[in-house]
């Protein structure tokens, strides 16, 4: 169990709800798991967290230990209309973080809503009541995190059209600056046609390796190419963070002591002081 932060017992008044999309149509460049780790690190420090899970893998929901029998209702629902956002929230095993579960039903998600008008703007809508506080108190949540699947379709056009913000996780590997600039493109055709509020919160550095020659170039190309949007946090590459999710833990419950669990904390800390900077209800 995470002990209360000073920060979460000194929180007052609730910040306004804050959704951001984790994505990259790059697969293995660890989204999941930042989306898993940062949302733990999020509510440690004082958030009400909902992580929603689109992904058709549902490897969030596994790695919060959610077991795929007890995935009652799951974004295929609530996206399809079947269910309201509300009914489908699970609580976790950690304090103040919930999770929305993915189910492989997903996969047919496209296909069934191809002729909808509104396909790309359902998860927007199922979200809306949490922007407007018309939920128990139990789910008023400051932060949405949205992990995304590892592709540029419709579940990711939903999550790019109902966030305020984007991060994306973003591996020290060769190609990594080519997977980012087409994923900026994405993004700026989803704001000019979907969703003007859209930004980028932030780029995080995963998997990183000091002793690797190869990683500490991607970081000084990526830093020159995007400036200030790269996050000064880095997650290293650690073997902690890996074994985790076959416990169903995030690693912050699994060994709060280890590298990954420690930067995934300050990432939690970058994060929020970004998200302070930013104009009231951007």
């Amino acid at each position: 169990m995470i002990a209360e932060t000073p920060e979460a017992q000194a929180s007052g008044s609730p910040r306004p709800l804050r959704i951001i999309a984790l994505a990259n149509q790059k697969g293995g460049v660890g989204k999941t798991t930042t989306a898993i780790n940062l949302g733990t690190a999020l509510a440690a420090i004082g958030e009400h967290v909902l992580i929603v899970d689109l992904d058709p893998q549902g490897n969030a929901s596994t790695g919060l230990g959610i077991d795929r029998r007890q995935r009652r209702l799951s974004t295929y629902d609530v996206l399809a209309g079947e269910a309201a956002l509300a009914e489908a929230v699970q609580v976790t095993a950690v304090p103040r973080l919930s999770l929305i579960p993915s189910t492989m039903d997903l996969l047919g998600l496209e296909m069934a809503m191809a002729s909808a008008p509104d396909r790309a703007q359902r998860l927007r809508r199922a979200l809306e009541p949490l922007d407007l506080g018309d939920v128990p108190d139990d789910q008023r949540f400051t932060y949405v995190l949205i992990d995304c699947p590892p592709s540029l379709n419709l579940l990711t056009l939903n999550a790019l059209a109902a966030a305020h913000a984007v991060l994306v996780p973003l591996q020290c590997e060769f190609f990594a600056l080519e997977g980012l600039s087409q994923l900026l493109r994405t993004v700026e055709q989803v704001k000019s046609a979907l969703n003007p509020r859209l930004a980028i919160q932030g780029v995080v550095l995963t998997m990183f390796d000091p002793r690797n020659n190869l990683s500490a170039q991607v970081v000084a190309d990526v830093r020159e190419f995007m400036g200030d949007k790269v996050y000064e946090t880095m997650i290293p590459r650690n073997v902690r963070v890996s074994e985790a999710p076959s416990h169903g833990k995030p690693v912050l419950l699994y060994d709060l002591k280890c590298a990954g669990s420690q930067a995934y904390l300050r990432l939690a800390s970058e994060v929020i002081q970004r998200e302070g900077r930013l104009p009231a209800a951007a």
